[in-house]
């Protein structure tokens, strides 16, 4: 049986990266810049005031405990001021405008002398002039040709300011991946109908519906199926349509586990099907080529955790790779156990568990989770603790990996 690693590494291998297009700087937020973005002029684009303050040159003050200047102009954000200041004079700036030529400090208002009735002269203590003293220099902050973005970025806000700053719009992106979900079996009964005996919500699909649109991708409900051949095959080729299909339960050894059949009849290739881990062993993984087009389809099983589990392992890494994001939602990090941990069999376990920030560390505790079916207590969680067998037990104290969840 494939381990967690070499299954997440066959998904990636079966990745076709999606195509590039333009979208406007309104749309930009979530998506991933598709090519490295290059910075086009300098930051700041000219010598910057950094305070609301007076310009003064540093060698007025030589040999001077204070001077009392001449005020020869004010300068405000948005004006423009390649006018040279003389010696032994100041300007009155105000925080953003232009450094106009001469001025090497700007001394900040509540430090100086001034007279707001009599503003035709400042007195400036030396002590408080120092050489580029609160002045932000042409390109000093990012030249021409810099890095702004990489490949791979998802835009969050500060990427927005950065683009907008730098007058990105539009923003090369990859597209978002279209994602059909469709969920099998006859026990299912989708929410708001009364429930029959022997009938269960059909709690997958709304929840990979979720998974998907967190991820970034268009979501699709196929709606429900039941253990049909006819039906099954039909929603198939329906999904086949998308960059990735999604089908919750059908994959195990029942005898109306009919899925795994179902996608080989419509030309399906099994990749591999059951993996080493717990929760999610049955997951099912193949791909469809069509000429120019590929669907990439993942048979997750029906217990509700561990369809969440394997979206968050697999489907999450074929959607990063599928847009080239760079890093990773769920990248681990590592928090103190709060409680011992033991593992019973050998598969790699994702645990259900919450973290949170506590006396300058991450601290974290298995939520009471009772398997794979369990998915009331998954509502009590915001991370999977991944552990392998082989390293256990885990005494309190602990260091172990994250993954938020």
């Amino acid at each position: 049986m494939l381990s967690v690693e070499q299954a997440t590494g066959l998904v990636e291998s079966h990745v076709q990266a999606l195509a590039q297009m333009d979208v406007s700087l309104a749309e930009a937020f979530g998506r991933i810049v598709a090519m490295d973005l290059q910075v086009p002029f300098p930051s700041p684009r000219f010598d910057k005031s950094m305070m609301d303050g007076f310009g003064v040159r540093c060698r007025d003050f030589v040999d001077h405990s204070q001077r009392r200047l001449p005020v020869v102009r004010t300068i405000t954000a948005g004006m423009t001021s390649s006018k040279p200041v003389s010696d032994e004079a100041a300007v009155r700036i105000m925080t953003g405008a232009v450094v106009p030529p001469g001025i090497d400090c700007v001394v900040p208002i509540e430090h100086v002398a001034f007279d707001e009735s009599d503003p035709g002269e400042v007195t400036v203590s030396s002590d408080k002039v120092r050489s580029e003293g609160n002045i932000l220099r042409k390109g000093s902050l990012a030249e021409p040709g810099d890095v702004l973005l990489f490949s791979g970025t998802e835009i969050g806000p500060q990427h927005i300011a950065v683009l907008a700053e730098f007058g990105f719009d539009p923003i090369p992106v990859f597209r978002r991946p279209a994602i059909a979900v469709l969920a099998t079996g006859n026990e299912l009964v989708d929410v708001g109908n009364p429930l029959g005996p022997g009938q269960i919500y059909n709690s997958n699909q709304p929840t990979l519906l979720a998974q998907s649109r967190q991820a970034g991708c268009f979501a699709t409900s196929l709606g429900v199926v039941a253990d049909d051949r006819e039906q099954l095959q039909a929603a198939i080729r329906q999904g086949l349509q998308h960059d990735i299909l999604l089908l919750s339960g059908g994959v195990s050894a029942g005898t109306l586990d009919l899925v795994p059949a179902e996608l080989a009849a419509a030309g399906v290739e099994c990749i591999f099907h059951k993996v080493a881990m717990k929760p999610g062993k049955p997951v099912w993984f193949g791909r469809w080529n069509d000429g120019d087009r590929t669907c990439l389809v993942f048979g997750l099983p029906g217990n509700p955790v561990s369809t969440m589990v394997c979206f968050e392992v697999f489907v999450k890494a074929a959607i990063n790779a599928m847009t080239g994001r760079s890093i990773a939602k769920a990248v681990s990090a590592k928090a103190v156990l709060q409680q011992e941990l033991s593992l019973k069999g050998d598969r790699f376990t994702y645990l259900p568990a919450r973290v949170q920030w506590s006396a300058g560390e991450y601290v974290v505790c298995s939520v009471n989770w009772a398997g794979s079916a369990d998915v009331r207590s998954t509502a009590n969680a915001n991370c999977l603790i991944p552990l392998h067998p082989e390293m256990g037990p885990w005494p309190a104290g602990t260091k172990v990996p994250v993954i938020p969840w």
